[in-house]
């Protein structure tokens, strides 16, 4: 019961957590067979909303071109790819730290800079 209370909370639905609760106290039979929709139509909202938050991320950094790491050609820039799948994991954005990516025409600046947005965004969460 706790669990489906705290999914609610975690969805900002705090309203139907209370009502749950009471629900929860009457020990109805009807109650325990509908958990099993409320779980599903849960984890479909929470997968739903993150969904959505990501796409809304990505339109929000307004790219110019989806880019990502697995299509940038290491083999062609010299580019430390040690260094750039570190810079992917976006621990530098907790201590606030800038990325600079110097280079002439052509090198890949671009291409790295949005995979490394795309990354933050799609895989850690970074806003």
């Amino acid at each position: 019961m706790a669990d489906v209370i705290a999914e609610l909370k975690a969805l900002r639905l705090h309203g139907m957590a209370a009502t749950w609760a009471e629900l929860g106290e009457q020990r109805n039979a009807e109650v325990e067979r509908s958990r099993w929709l409320l779980e599903h139509m849960l984890q479909a909202e929470a997968s739903d909303r993150a969904t959505r938050s990501v796409q809304h991320q990505m339109s929000s950094a307004r790219f110019p071109v989806h880019r990502d790491l697995a299509s940038f050609d290491f083999e062609v820039s010299p580019v430390d790819r040690k260094l750039v799948t570190q810079l992917a994991a976006c621990e530098f954005t907790a201590a606030a730290h800038n990325v600079v990516l110097v280079g002439g025409p052509g090198t890949g600046k671009t291409h790295l800079a949005t995979a490394l947005g795309v990354a933050g965004i799609g895989t850690h969460g970074k806003r």
